[in-house]
């Protein structure tokens, strides 16, 4: 049977009620009863539950956070960078999905009504913005982890895609490619859109006008880049590189590449974005654009929690800067 605070109230031969203002450090309390309770809890091994944590706080210490899967690598990292912070500001974290649509989106009303957690952090499952903007304005503390450039009218952390868009084309041109492929992701999502103009504007400003039928979808897919590359050797488009708006749809086009006899990257060099793991498994290793994905879900919670705790100096959104990390996708490696 688990151990509850009526057991070490009698342990400490205190009332429940100071065990609670201990726990929440709240009041003052004579510090002899203060060490007798520490010790009860430390003997029975009681761990506090969140509502009892909350009952003289005020507050649960527990951040919910919303995400649209777990399969997906650029997730997997940023969550645990949120588990990692939260952990060291002594919080705990709900994870919530919307797996199950409508009904997935009604059980976070509910507990949002139950006040289940202090604050909300959101990776966007697709379509549910509006109703996340809902939660906000009925006063409940939020914060967007923005992977799709959407920029919402409540705080968000995001990253430079434009920049990181000419990051990459300006280490093509330093290398001597001129005439690269674009393999774009959803061009729904802001962060397309955005590292697409900072891509032609870096080779612009290179004199080189990019042809538009150079210019076609991966949505940010393994099969689509992979895809994306058969098509354009089929139409008979001539590139010497390939900038994939995610390493995944890259890592599609490597392999298709491959398949079509050509040798990377002597003939045609790869630049991918984001940087997840996988990235660093490709053959060659992928030359990609650096999104600070755990840099992201650690300045999050630290923006949540500012608001959550009613700090003055809460800032509204943040925007971390991306950087090239270059591989052998781009890089000839000499074998002398």
């Amino acid at each position: 049977m688990a151990v509850t605070i009526a057991d070490v109230a009698a342990r400490a031969g205190v009332s429940k009620t100071t065990v609670s203002r201990v726990l929440n450090d709240k009041g003052e309390i004579n510090a002899t009863t203060v060490l007798k309770v520490r010790e009860a809890i430390s003997e029975l091994g009681y761990v506090p539950s969140a509502g009892a944590v909350g009952l003289a706080r005020g507050s649960t210490r527990v951040i919910g956070m919303l995400v649209p899967e777990m399969s997906w690598p650029w997730t997997g990292t940023v969550v645990q960078a949120v588990v990692d912070t939260l952990e060291r500001e002594g919080f705990g974290m709900r994870l919530l999905t919307c797996n199950r649509g409508e009904a997935s989106l009604r059980r976070l009303g509910a507990q949002v009504a139950a006040k289940s957690f202090d604050g909300l952090l959101v990776i966007e499952p697709e379509g549910t913005l509006g109703y996340i903007q809902e939660l906000y304005e009925s006063g409940l503390p939020v914060v967007l982890i923005d992977d799709r450039g959407h920029r919402p009218g409540f705080p968000y952390v995001e990253t430079t895609n434009r920049e990181g868009g000419a990051q990459a084309a300006r280490h093509l041109l330093d290398i001597g490619r001129r005439r690269p492929l674009v393999v774009t992701g959803p061009e729904s999502y802001g962060c397309t859109r955005e590292r697409l103009a900072g891509f032609v504007d870096a080779f612009a400003e290179a004199g080189i006008t990019l042809d538009e039928r150079t210019v076609t979808s991966g949505g940010f897919q393994f099969e689509g880049g992979r895809a994306a590359v058969r098509r354009a050797l089929a139409d008979g488009t001539a590139f010497d590189a390939v900038f994939a708006h995610n390493d995944a749809s890259a890592a599609g086009v490597l392999v298709g590449l491959r398949e079509a006899g050509l040798e990377i990257p002597r003939d045609v060099a790869v630049v991918g974005f984001d940087d997840v793991e996988l990235a660093s498994y490709t053959y060659p290793a992928l030359t990609t654009i650096r999104q600070p994905m755990r840099e992201m879900g650690e300045s999050a919670v630290r923006l949540l929690l500012e608001r959550v705790r009613s700090s003055p100096q809460v800032s509204t959104s943040c925007s971390l800067a991306t950087s090239l990390v270059i591989r052998g996708s781009t890089q000839q490696v000499s074998t002398a």
